[in-house]
C-alpha cells in the first residue's frame, strides 16, 4: 500500500517534492492558494530574469557598433512589451508544472493549507469551503513572503516590493532602492537599464554585504558605471509622500526624491496561521521551522522544506530540501549538503559563488589557532585575459578561488562576469567530488572558452597561471 503525502505549497520546494514523492510510488495531494511555482516562477527568478535578458540585449546593441555591427538609432525599451512577454514565459512553465502533475497523477488542490493534527491538512478554499485531508506525512512548504514594515508602508503605487516592479507599465522617472541585498542589486542593474534614475540606499558599509569583498567591490563600481548612484552606510529615517514623488530623508542628513521606491529588505517566513502551535511544531526565533537533516519537524510525520525553515533561502536548496523530505518519507536515508551549494546573482554583469569568502576562509583559520596568510591561497583571474572575452566584448569581471594550504581543498569560488551563474557549477562540482585546487587546474579546458578563466584563477593559487603577469615564483 502506498503512502499518501500532502504538500502544502507547490513552490520551487513543493512541486519538485511532489513529483519525486510521486516517482518513489506515493499518492501524492498538493494544496496551493496562488499559483503553480510559487514566488520563484511567477514573482521572483523567472520574471526578473526575462526582464534582464533584454536590458542585457540591450547592452550589447549599445556596444555594437564597436564591434562593426552597425543598428540605426538609439536603444529604446517597450516596458509594456517587456513585461507582456515575461508573463508569457511565466505561463508557459506554470503550464508545464500542471503537464507534469497530470503525468505523475498527482491531485492539486486550490486553496489555503493549514495542519489539523498531525495526519490532516484542513484546506480552505477562496469561496470560504471547508475539507479535511488525511495524509500518511506532511510537508510544509509554505515560503516566504515580502515584509510588512511599518516605515514603509507598502501601496503598489509609489511604494512597491518587486512583485510591484516587476509589472509596471512605464518605465518611472526615478527610483529609489532601499537595499543593497541580492533582489536590489538586481533590479538597479534592470531599472538603470531602461534609463531610471536609480539610487540605492544600504545600511551596511557596502552592497552586497554577504559576498566576496572583491565580488561586492567591483559589483558597486559597475552600479556606479551603469549610473546607480550607490548610499551605504546610512538608512531612511523619514519618509515624505507627494502625489508625484516619495522623498527619503536618510541618516546621513541627506534626501532622496524618486518617484518609486522599492523596499528590498529581507522577507518573512510563511509560518503563522498555519496550526503549527496547535499541533506543536516548534520554531525559532525568527518563526522559521525547526527540522532535522532529515527535514523532519519536531512532530514526526510532519516536515518542512524550503524558504520556511530559514536555512538557506534560494528556490533550487528548497527543490534539494524537498526531494529529501519525500525520500526519507518513502524509507531512502538522505540529507542535504549545505556545504556545497552554488548561487547566481543576476546583475550586470552576472555573479555565481559557491563555499565560503576570503574573509570567512580567514576567520575560520585564526578560530582554529592558525595563521591565515600560511593557511588560505587566493587565486585571481580577470575576464579581460582570457581570448574568448575579448573576442565577444565581455571583459568585465573576475575569477576568484579560495583554498587551504597545504591539502588544496577549494574553500570557496567566486565569478563575476558573462555566465557567472553558469560557470560556477564546475567548481561546485569540484567541491562536491573533493577535487583538490590543483586537480581543477590541471582538467584541460576548451579554448576559447569563458572556463579557462577558472583554470586560470586555480593555476593561480599557485603562481602559475599562464596568462598572468608573474607574482610569485612557484614552489
Amino acid at each position: 500500500m502506498s503512502k499518501h503525502i500532502v504538500i502544502v505549497g507547490a513552490g520551487p520546494g513543493g512541486y519538485v517534492a511532489a513529483i519525486r514523492a510521486a516517482q518513489l510510488g506515493a499518492r501524492v495531494t498538493v494544496i496551493e492558494s496562488h499559483a503553480l511555482g510559487g514566488v520563484c516562477l511567477n514573482w521572483g527568478c523567472i520574471p526578473s530574469k526575462a526582464l534582464l535578458s533584454v536590458v542585457e540585449l540591450g547592452d550589447k546593441v549599445k556596444k555594437s557598433e564597436d564591434m562593426g555591427l552597425l543598428v540605426q538609432g538609439p536603444v529604446s525599451y517597450d516596458l509594456a512589451k517587456m513585461v507582456a512577454r515575461k508573463n508569457k514565459v511565466v505561463a508557459t512553465l506554470v503550464k508545464g508544472i500542471a503537464t507534469l502533475f497530470k503525468a505523475w497523477n498527482i491531485e492539486q488542490v486550490q486553496g489555503t493549507g493549514s495542519l489539523r493534527d498531525s495526519r490532516t491538512v484542513m484546506v480552505t478554499a477562496a469561496d470560504g469551503t471547508v475539507r479535511d485531508i488525511q495524509a500518511d506525512a506532511i510537508v510544509v512548504a509554505t515560503g516566504s513572503s515580502w515584509p510588512n514594515l511599518p516605515q514603509f508602508p507598502i501601496d503598489g503605487q509609489q511604494l512597491l516590493t518587486s512583485q510591484h516592479l516587476l509589472d509596471l507599465g512605464r518605465i518611472p522617472a526615478s527610483l529609489l532602492i532601499v537595499g543593497a541585498g541580492v533582489e536590489g542589486c538586481e533590479f538597479a542593474a534592470l531599472y538603470s537599464g531602461l534609463g531610471t534614475a536609480v539610487t540605492i540606499v544600504e545600511l551596511m558599509p557596502r552592497v552586497l554585504s554577504l559576498e566576496d569583498e572583491d565580488i561586492s567591490s567591483t559589483m558597486e563600481r559597475e552600479l556606479k558605471k551603469r549610473g546607480v548612484t550607490v548610499e551605504t552606510g546610512t538608512t531612511v529615517e523619514k519618509l515624505e509622500r507627494s502625489p508625484t514623488a516619495v522623498t527619503a530623508h536618510l541618516k546621513d542628513g541627506s534626501q532622496v526624491v524618486a518617484e518609486k521606491l522599492l523596499v528590498s529588505v529581507g522577507r518573512g517566513f510563511n509560518s503563522t496561521g498555519i496550526g503549527l502551535e496547535q499541533v506543536g511544531v516548534q520554531v525559532g526565533r525568527r518563526g522559521e521551522i525547526l527540522v532535522n537533516d532529515r527535514m523532519e519537524t519536531s512532530v514526526p510525520g510532519i516536515y518542512a522544506i524550503g524558504d520556511v525553515v530559514g536555512k538557506v533561502m534560494l528556490a533550487h536548496v528548497a527543490s534539494a530540501q524537498g526531494k529529501v523530505a519525500v525520500e526519507n518519507i518513502m524509507g531512502h536515508e538522505t540529507a542535504v549538503r549545505y556545504d556545497v551549494i552554488p548561487a547566481g546573482i543576476f546583475t550586470l554583469p552576472e555573479i555565481g559563488r559557491v563555499g565560503i569568502t576570503e574573509q570567512q576562509a580567514r576567520e575560520r583559520a585564526q578560530a582554529a589557532g592558525q595563521n591565515p596568510d600560511e593557511t588560505i591561497q587566493v587565486g585571481r583571474f580577470r575576464y579581460a585575459g582570457l581570448g574568448k572575452a575579448q573576442a565577444t566584448g565581455d571583459t568585465t569581471g573576475l575569477f576568484k578561488v579560495i583554498a587551504e594550504s597545504p591539502s588544496g581543498k577549494i574553500l570557496g569560488v567566486h565569478i563575476l562576469g558573462a555566465h557567472a551563474a553558469d560557470l560556477v557549477h564546475e567548481a561546485a562540482l569540484a567541491m562536491q567530488v573533493g577535487a583538490t585546487v590543483t586537480q581543477m587546474a590541471e582538467m584541460i579546458h576548451a579554448h576559447p572558452t569563458l572556463a579557462e578563466g577558472l583554470m586560470e584563477a586555480a593555476e593561480d593559487v599557485e603562481g602559475k597561471a599562464i596568462h598572468q603577469m608573474r607574482k610569485r615564483m612557484p614552489s
